[in-house]
């Protein structure tokens, strides 16, 4: 199913209830495979997501690797799978076998990126943006699939200057156009990167509808587990730190443990406050971990109990059981 024609029914319901999805990272090879990663994708399903999405990476071995789990995830109950899917440096031929091989598993959701260049390049007839790759899967695919873009409440990190913290007027402007015309492309769906500052989300979704986006705006919550991930993530995407949060992060950055609290009573915090301000649905970035994002689903009332922890989803189930309040049904 479609994400939006999943999504669209409970969003347009003003008393329905806040929903979530689940991102997670397909594995290097020096990290845990795909199994462990399967087992944490099976267990969480459990809860409901909307979706779950999976990394692409372009380099090789991990577009077959990707495309195997998510065939994979597919074929769990409760898990409906948005693939990512990068333009640069995909050559074409890759780009049409990663559609033809998501259609076959039944996969009905990309996520079009334009991705990172990496050296050397691996095609010269790779697309240069993410609305290269929008147009393609629409004529090609028609509405088969349901698209999703990426959006970026900071602006994209090549519009911030080096040095800066942010981007200018500008190129938050531009950005910002460039969105609206990835949706008019065939997009019914956006998904953003994360942020530390709730008002930051909702002064993009302001804009985003001040310029006539309609769809769905997603925001993209990552709570920090460990200090090497939150400098990695906000160095690459440029992320806007508050003084307060860096300060924290700072100072509990010798303690995983006492960090990963403060990174859920941080998430939570922010989407307390999303909530509240009328957003309806979460994206976690989960990292591969099903602690955190659970964590806060839970202080929120999202989802319930320790119950739902304790449903067991057989491996080898292929055929979809319906959900009781939430909860995957195990034949």
């Amino acid at each position: 199913m479609k994400i939006i024609e999943k999504i669209g029914p409970v969003l347009a319901d003003d008393d329905g209830p806040v929903i979530f999805s689940f991102e997670y990272c397909t594995p290097k090879p020096s990290h845990a495979g795909p199994e462990a990663v399967l087992d944490t994708i099976a267990r969480m399903a459990a809860y409901g997501p909307a979706f779950s999405d999976v990394t692409w990476r372009p380099q090789p071995p991990y577009p077959e690797n990707t495309l195997s789990l998510a065939g994979r995830m597919q074929s769990f109950p409760g898990v409906e799978t948005n693939l990512h899917l990068t333009s640069l440096s995909m050559p074409l031929a890759s780009i049409d076998h990663a559609l033809a091989t998501a259609r076959a598993a039944g996969i009905r959701n990309v996520l079009a990126l334009r991705g990172d260049p990496i050296e050397p390049p691996i095609a010269e007839d790779a697309f240069t943006s993410a609305i290269d790759l929008v147009r393609y899967i629409r004529a090609t695919h028609g509405d088969y699939f349901g698209i999703s873009v990426a959006g970026y409440p900071e602006a994209h990190p090549s519009k911030i200057p080096e040095g800066s913290d942010r981007a200018t007027e500008e190129g938050y402007e531009s950005d910002l156009a460039y969105l609206k015309e990835k949706v008019e492309a065939g997009a019914d769906l956006v998904i953003t990167q994360l942020f530390f500052d709730a008002s930051i989300f909702l002064k993009f979704l302001d804009d985003c509808r001040r310029i006539g986006i309609k769809c769905p705006i997603v925001p993209g919550i990552m709570p920090i587990t460990t200090y090497r991930n939150f400098k990695f993530m906000t160095e690459t995407c440029k992320t806007r730190v508050p003084a307060e949060v860096r300060e924290r992060v700072e100072a509990l950055k010798g303690d995983n443990e006492a960090l990963g609290e403060y990174g859920v009573e941080l998430a939570t915090a922010i989407c307390k406050e999303l909530v509240e301000n009328g957003v309806r649905m979460l994206h976690f970035y989960t990292m591969n971990k099903e602690g955190p994002s659970v964590k806060v689903l839970r202080n929120l009332g999202v989802i319930a109990g320790e119950d739902a922890w304790k449903v067991t989803i057989p491996r080898q189930l292929k055929v979809r059981e319906p959900l009781e309040n939430g909860v995957v049904v195990a034949a």
